[in-house]
């Protein structure tokens, strides 16, 4: 299926329901997504489209790859969305498959990084699988069933996309994954539900940490305060996951040290790090650099989640 070839929400109206694309998994098929079914919560029967990756056990491992989500404002910022994507991007090269909700904002972007690195991805919707929503990401969720993703819903055909539905998928998303990482959640953010409802079935959270005082991260800071894990690299989410490093695809995740740097405010950075031969603290890199504050953040939080710097107690070095 090639995503040029076909409007997919109409496609889906006209052949989904008469089962050749559309499969229904009870709550008892040998398909139905095993940690999902450890839930309390667990729904009775899902719909899929696609191909839903295996996490049956596996000698302690699940034979599809652990799943992580990462959930986030649909308000998001470049930088949020852009670190969404990076963070996707390299879990998916370290052999992880990203969960997330097909909204737009910080879900739009996993999604997105999960593409880029032409691997599979899970999205989970709050209304009948035989529409998109929303409608923008019908590109997008064509090119996730061309990467061998799955597109999922516990919702039957013609269900509408309602308010109270998309805080009901939440506990899938996070029912799905054995951890899930927030990037950027407002007050009352239905980001903040997942976490809640991860945390509540026993799954880790991560948190993105922003700059003090922004309206998009008084949620996801007071997470961090909650107890939530503080994300400063993808290696300290696998390290605190206890994940098998040698079972994951780590070469290209070792060698982002080595991958050429394309945006020039990293470039800046990353050169002033390298050429003080000492760990240096944000101020002082901006006072370096003379970049604004927020361009700074952003490139270096990059740059750390790519592996390219490390964050140490006195500042960030190479």
């Amino acid at each position: 299926m090639k995503s040029k070839d076909i409007n997919l929400s109409a496609w889906l109206r006209t052949n989904g329901e008469q089962g050749r694309t559309i499969e229904l998994l009870s709550h008892d098929n040998p398909k139905f997504p095993f940690l999902l079914k450890e839930i309390s919560s667990a729904p009775a029967e899902i719909y899929t489209l696609g191909n839903l990756p295996d996490d049956s056990p596996c000698q302690g491992q699940s034979t599809g790859g652990p799943k992580i989500a990462i959930v986030g404002t649909r308000k998001a910022t470049s930088s949020g969305c852009l670190i969404a994507k990076q963070l996707a991007k390299s879990l998916c090269e370290a052999g992880v498959i990203i969960v997330s909700g097909l909204a737009m904002g910080i879900d739009t972007a996993a999604h997105e990084g999960a593409v880029a690195a032409n691997s599979q991805t899970i999205a989970v919707l709050g209304n009948g699988i035989d529409e998109i929503y929303p409608r923008q990401n019908e590109n997008l969720a064509k090119k996730i069933l061309e990467f061998n993703g799955a597109i999922i819903s516990e919702y039957p055909p013609k269900t509408q996309s309602l308010p109270y539905r998309f805080l009901e998928r939440n506990r899938i998303v996070s029912g799905l994954s054995i951890a899930t990482i927030v990037i950027e959640a407002p007050e009352r953010s239905g980001a903040l539900v997942t976490a809640r409802l991860a945390a509540e079935q026993g799954r880790e959270v991560f948190v993105i940490p922003g700059p003090v005082g922004h309206p998009n991260f008084r949620g996801s800071h007071q997470l961090i305060r909650d107890g939530a894990r503080l994300v400063s690299s993808i290696e300290d989410i696998l390290e605190d996951l206890g994940l098998e490093l040698k079972n994951l695809k780590t070469e290209k995740l070792k060698n982002n040290k080595k991958l050429n740097i394309t945006d020039e405010n990293q470039l800046i950075i990353h050169k002033v790090i390298q050429e003080a031969g000492i760990a240096l603290d944000v101020d002082k890199i901006i006072k370096l650099t003379k970049l604004e504050p927020q361009i700074v953040n952003q490139s270096i939080a990059l740059l750390v989640i790519n592996n390219i710097i490390k964050e140490t107690e006195r500042g960030y070095t190479i």
